[in-house]
This record gives structure tokens, C-alpha cells and sequence, in this order.
């Protein structure tokens, strides 16, 4: 059905717009074309996100967003348990002296948006927009029904894109984009002068092999196996990136290597600098978590260790390989395996990680960068895997090859 073009025209009319993304880090991240859809619609639109403290952290990185707002909002899991409403009634109260036109609130499928709909309908927001199972009735002015996973799963980034789209805001750019400050590049600038790092230098990758769920995890063992072979092998130095609670992981993958070195950067860098690191970087090896997110919107090729927790999070636009193995228990989004074998990532061998980062790199070790498209097609996700190739001379859509192994 089209849309009502009353309603589009309220919408294009509205200046004052908050978005709603209450999750982590890389779904901020993934959300970031639909917000620039929604700012670039309609000529001097502010744009506010009200997200949770760790997506704050990307939000301060993507350009479409004037301010940001944190909430810890009492139905999303992360927050500690509180005794009284106060700081709802304060987000409230702050939302309502804002003045907002509209709201747009994103979720993921398995999500309900009312409660935050409601937020926004006290706040006394008259336009709310959002994606939702049930009749919203008043909650929502602008319902779309929801139809994940029933009839499709589409990626995270094109399901929100989707969203604004019913409300009239269409992206031209449908890239993922953030952008580091001069200071985190100019430390990263540094520390890869100092260790020998720089373009000219030779072939280099970065390795990011923490994740917050244990499902999703490549092997320590398998990561060791896979670095020590691109160093020894091909000449090409690693860097490990995570959090200071993985610099033990890191050292005891780097203490399996077989005497090849590397360089930890583990407890480092800020999420500005990893940014600016993985802007430099000529690939990016890691589990499917955050980072990936960060170097597809820096324009920097994945290769995605795809745990098949869920289909949707694959790299966005950009050149990349996700390696998995089919298994019967794929999608059970959990964050520890409900099998105990982790078979979809524990079957994946080092040496097919090593393929996968030599071909992205080529045969130079050149590496790809924004628009420019893999040695050949790659298939887009759908709802089971792998599906036919897009055109790659479309710059704005994903590429990406799904490897399944072995069945």
C-alpha cells in the first residue's frame, strides 16, 4: 500500500526529531543510515538520539546526530535494577521541554516498542513512529506492522532504512559512516609509525577475536593458528584489538603463535581511535561483534567470523567474507551456544580465515577501500543464508560471500 502523502508531508514538516536506539554499540552504528535519511529529508532538521551509555559511544562518532540523550531504560536488559521511577520521570520531563516534532523508534524485531512509545506519548511527542506485533492503538501515530521473522529477515541496517522510508525519508547514501576526531587519528597515526606500521610499510591486518557473548566467539586456539600463518606464511604482520578484561585472552592467543610475533593493542584505545585504526587498517578479522560494524563504516573489508546465532548483522557495504558452518541449530539467538558445541564457528579451519584475508587483501596486499567491489559478485543475506549475488556496481548495497563449511 502507499503511503499517505498527508502524512508524509506532517512528517517532512516536522524539524525537531528524536530517534529512539536504546541497544548497544554496533546496532547505534547499523541505525546510523536511517538517521541520516531522517536528517537529510527535510531542510534544517535537528536530529537527537536517546540511546543506552554504550551506544552513546557511536552515536558521538556519526555525523547526522546534533545531540544525545542517555537512558538506561528499565525494559531493555542492561540496566541495574532500581527501586523507583525517578529517572523515568526525569527522561520524561526532558523530553517533553525538548519540544520534538516526532519520534522515530528502532528496534529489533524480537523488541516491543511501546514501552517507549509510551515514554514518548507522555512526553507529549505527536508524532511516533516504530515497527510493532500488536495494535500500538494510541501509542503509535505512524504503526508498521511488524513482519519479521514470519515472512522475511531482512538485514539490520535495511530494516531500519525500511522504517523511515514509510514516513517519506529515503536515503541517497545508505553507507554506514562515522567519523573520528583529528586527536584519536593523530595518536593511532603515531602508534603506527612507532611500530612500523605505516602504508608503506608492508601488509598488516587487524584481529579483534573478543565478543561480549560467549556464543559468538572463534577459538583462542583457531585465532592463534590463523595469525601465526599470515605472519608466517605471507609476511603480514597482526594487530589485536579489545578491551583491557581481554588482554589475558590476547596474550595467551599471542603465547600460542609459535613464536611469530604481533602487536596487542588491547585496553588501548578508545572507540574514537579504534575507528581511526581501523579507517588505516587494510583488513579487519573478528568475531560478529561491534568492531566489524566500526570498520564497515569506515569503508575497511570484514572478514566475519559469523556465529549463526542470527542472520542479521552481516557487514554492511563493504567488500567481506563471512565464514561459518552450516549447522542445524542456526538462528537460536542466544548468547551461549544451547548445544555446547559451537560447531557454526568452532568447524571454520584457520586456513580457510587465511583465504578468506588473502583474497580480500590481493594479491598486493593493496586492500580494497569505500566503492570500490570484491574480485567477484557476492551474495546479499536472506532469510537462510546465503542468497543470489546483487550487481556490485551498486555502491550502497552489502556485499558479502557467505562460506559455509562442509554440511
Amino acid at each position: 500500500m502507499a503511503p499517505d502523502v498527508s502524512r508524509l508531508e506532517i512528517w517532512r514538516s516536522a524539524k525537531n526529531i528524536l530517534c529512539v536506539r536504546l541497544d548497544a554499540m554496533g546496532d547505534v552504528l547499523m541505525t546510523g543510515p536511517a538517521i541520516r535519511a531522517l536528517r537529510e529529508c527535510s531542510p534544517n532538521r535537528r536530529v537527537t538520539l536517546l540511546t543506552s551509555p554504550s551506544g552513546a559511544e557511536a552515536a558521538r562518532l556519526i555525523p547526522w546526530i546534533d545531540e544525545i540523550l542517555i537512558y538506561e531504560a528499565p525494559w531493555m536488559k542492561a540496566p541495574a535494577l532500581r527501586a523507583d521511577p525517578g529517572p523515568d520521570l526525569a527522561m520524561i520531563r526532558r523530553l517533553a521541554e525538548a519540544g520534538f516534532d516526532a519520534a522515530a523508534i528502532f528496534t529489533v524485531y524480537s523488541q516491543n516498542p511501546l514501552p517507549a512509545a509510551f515514554l514518548c506519548h507522555l512526553a507529549g511527542i505527536p508524532l511516533r513512529l516504530a515497527h510493532c506485533r500488536e495494535n500500538p492503538y494510541q501509542l503509535l501515530t505512524d504503526w508498521i506492522p511488524e513482519r519479521e521473522p514470519e515472512q522475511f529477515i531482512r538485514h539490520e541496517v535495511r530494516r531500519q532504512l525500511d522504517l523511515v522510508a514509510a514516513v517519506g525519508c529515503r536515503a541517497a547514501d545508505e553507507r554506514m559512516v562515522v567519523h573520528a576526531p583529528e586527536q584519536p587519528r593523530e595518536r593511532v597515526n603515531a602508534l603506527l609509525d612507532e611500530h612500523g606500521l605505516a602504508d608503506s610499510q608492508g601488509p598488516w591486518v587487524v584481529i579483534h577475536p573478543g565478543s561480549t557473548a560467549p556464543s559468538r566467539r572463534y577459538s583462542p586456539e583457531s585465532f592463534a593458528e590463523a595469525a601465526r600463518r599470515l605472519v608466517v606464511d605471507y609476511g603480514i604482520r597482526v594487530v589485536w584489538t579489545g578491551s583491557g578484561s581481554e588482554r589475558p585472552l590476547i596474550e595467551e592467543i599471542q603465547s600460542s603463535m609459535g613464536g611469530a610475533r604481533s602487536l596487542s593493542l588491547a585496553g588501548e584505545l578508545n572507540l574514537a581511535e579504534l575507528a581511526a585504526l581501523l579507517e588505516r587498517a587494510p583488513l579487519l578479522i573478528s568475531n560478529n561483534t561491534g568492531p566489524v560494524h566500526v570498520a564497515a563504516s569506515v569503508g575497511t573489508p570484514v572478514v566475519d567470523l559469523y556465529a549463526l546465532t542470527n542472520p542479521q548483522h552481516t557487514p554492511w557495504g563493504v567488500p567481506n567474507r563471512v565464514l561459518n558452518h552450516d549447522v542445524p541449530c542456526k538462528y537460536c539467538y542466544k548468547s551461549v551456544c544451547p548445544e555446547g558445541h559451537h560447531d557454526c564457528l568452532r568447524l571454520v579451519e584457520p586456513g580457510q580465515v587465511v583465504d578468506a584475508a588473502v583474497e580480500l587483501l590481493g594479491r598486493d596486499f593493496g586492500g580494497f577501500r569505500e566503492g570500490e567491489a570484491p574480485a567477484e559478485p557476492t551474495p546479499a543475506l536472506g532469510s537462510a543464508g546465503a542468497s543470489p549475488s546483487r550487481d556490485s556496481s551498486q555502491p550502497h548495497m552489502e556485499h558479502h560471500r557467505h562460506v559455509h563449511v562442509g554440511n
